[in-house]
């Protein structure tokens, strides 16, 4: 499918288990749609399962491991959110790493949801405005981010693009945000 985001791979990281559901598919549809290139990329799993809240959803497959990737691969970065994914990617010293891999290589960035835990662990909030889910509050600002409440917050500092969004009802803004940020960055390559 060609469109304004020809071209462009964009990578999904997530872990074994504990994605929010539409915070993963709603993105991965629209930028699909747009013509890029979602990869899903996750810590070591062939499979993994998402969650609607608190209740399983569906399972999706892997398309590489996170051992195996590198910045390089990619054009973007999203990051869904969910309780136990943030949660354990941050514990993942790969999945970590390749996030600040991102935010040195002035890379665009989308985060929803809890998935600035990931970004906390990386060390790249910062001095950045950033939204998340309320419960984050506190460990964004300790982490040195500027926490706003807002349905979507682009962050400009820096070399990298943050977009964020605080939950599945900001979708909407979210995906209409990253599309037009990505297919912005495409153009300038």
């Amino acid at each position: 499918m060609s469109g304004p985001l020809e071209g462009q791979r964009v990578a999904f990281l997530v872990a074994a288990e504990g994605v929010e559901q539409v915070e993963l598919t709603e993105p991965w549809r629209v930028l699909a749609e747009g013509g890029a290139h979602p990869v899903l990329v996750s810590t070591g799993v062939d499979q993994i399962q998402a969650f609607n809240h608190l209740d399983r959803a569906d399972k999706f497959n892997v398309d590489r491991q996170v051992k195996d990737v590198s910045e390089d691969d990619f054009d973007a970065l999203v990051l869904p959110g969910g309780v136990a994914n943030p949660d354990q990617l941050r514990t993942d010293e790969r999945a970590v790493a390749l996030v600040r891999e991102f935010f040195d290589a002035g890379k665009p960035v989308a985060v929803i949801c809890h998935g600035p835990w990931t970004l906390v662990e990386a060390g790249v909030v910062a001095g950045r405005r950033i939204t998340s889910w309320p419960s984050l509050r506190t460990d964004i600002i300790n982490a040195g981010g500027h926490w706003v409440d807002d349905e979507l917050v682009r962050c400009d500092c820096g070399p990298s693009i943050l977009l964020s969004s605080r939950k599945p009802d900001d979708l909407p803004a979210f995906c209409e945000a990253i599309v037009g940020e990505f297919a912005e960055r495409g153009a300038a390559l």
